[in-house]
């Protein structure tokens, strides 16, 4: 009998649980962000606001990192059915998920009523001064300084021998293995090689790529995760990375103010040794804080876009062995010339 009661106890205690998680806990956010909306909320799409803090962020980063990264949008489908837009709570704000591309189309043209933004973790550990936290002026402004460095034929006569050697190294070493390639994380590897030598000109700077490619490895996941800076959580350490890598780039910085003391200009030029001397109309260079910021965010954005392109550059060339044969033709023409 005191068993039956026990057991019967215990099942409501954990009906009580259940109902507390899934009916409390699980409304949290969906109380404090669509409830205060008041009238406006009837205007809110269908969706899932998901847990207090985290929102629905595990369940997109484990989709994210699976085989069937459409799955996370898959559950939205088939619980809402396909309207194309969803509310839900991600990188620690309400959002809205827009996923048919004729309002995709609309949200990224509308500038009169959609303005553009970044999750706060992609705003924090990119800087202060990187494009994704200034103004619009500010940021036209910058980028028209950063990007007069980096184009025109002058800038790419500069950089396409060093690129083409380390790429013609590194495709060698791999087909010399007798290992399997993992080729996304090989191409990471040799494009944030490339866009560090053209940043910085290393063979003048004492740089440690293994410590860089961790660090900004840990930088990346922390811009895909909840802002949650307490020791254990992923932005946390990507905010300790942010901290590291500052550093290094200072360091960089400081040298070539020195090399170009101590030598009064520098013949041979890299990316950094440009933004350092590049100037607005008004005659304003880019402050250091600038400059670090700005770095940070290209290291980051060229190394990971070149080798996600790369790698699916070269996978539509091996299924498409007519156009990789055009390719070839073309590359000996243009070396011809």
């Amino acid at each position: 009998m005191e068993l039956e009661v026990a057991a019967s106890v215990a099942l409501a205690v954990l009906i009580v649980a259940y109902g507390f998680i899934f009916g409390v806990l699980k409304r949290v956010n969906e109380w404090i962000y669509v409830s205060r909306l008041g009238e406006k909320r009837a205007s809110l799409p269908p969706g899932d606001m998901g847990w207090p803090l985290v929102g629905k962020m595990r369940s997109f980063l484990r989709a994210f990192r699976s085989d069937d990264p459409d799955s996370f949008l898959s559950t939205f489908i088939s619980r809402f059915g396909a309207t194309g837009i969803y509310k839900t709570y991600m990188f620690g704000s309400p959002s809205i998920i827009v996923c048919k591309p004729e309002t995709c189309r609309r949200v990224l043209t509308d500038d009169q009523n959609f303005k553009l933004g970044y999750p706060k973790a992609v705003k924090v550990l990119t800087g202060r001064r990187s494009f994704h936290s200034i103004s619009n002026a500010e940021h036209k402004r910058l980028r028209r300084l950063t990007a007069a460095p980096i184009t025109g034929s002058e800038a790419l006569s500069m950089y396409v021998p060093g690129i083409e050697e380390n790429i013609v190294a590194s495709l060698e070493e791999w087909s010399s293995s007798d290992q399997p390639v993992e080729f996304l994380t090989g191409m990471k590897k040799v494009t944030f090689k490339i866009i560090t030598n053209i940043f910085f000109g290393l063979d003048q700077v004492d740089f440690n790529f293994k410590t860089m490619e961790i660090l900004y490895g840990d930088l990346a996941r922390g811009m895909k995760s909840a802002p949650i800076n307490f020791p254990g959580f992923t932005f946390h350490r990507g905010v300790k990375a942010r901290r590291e890598l500052v550093k290094i780039l200072q360091a960089v910085v400081d040298e070539r103010k020195a090399l170009k003391g101590r030598n009064g200009s520098i013949t041979r030029k890299n990316m950094l040794d440009m933004l350092m001397e590049v100037e607005d109309e008004d005659k304003r260079k880019l402050e250091e804080e600038d400059i670090i910021d700005i770095l940070l965010m290209y290291l980051l954005a060229g190394h990971e876009t070149s080798a996600h392109g790369t790698m699916w550059a070269a996978l539509y060339l091996h299924e498409h062995p007519d156009i990789l044969q055009k390719t070839k033709v073309r590359s000996w023409f243009h070396r011809r010339i």
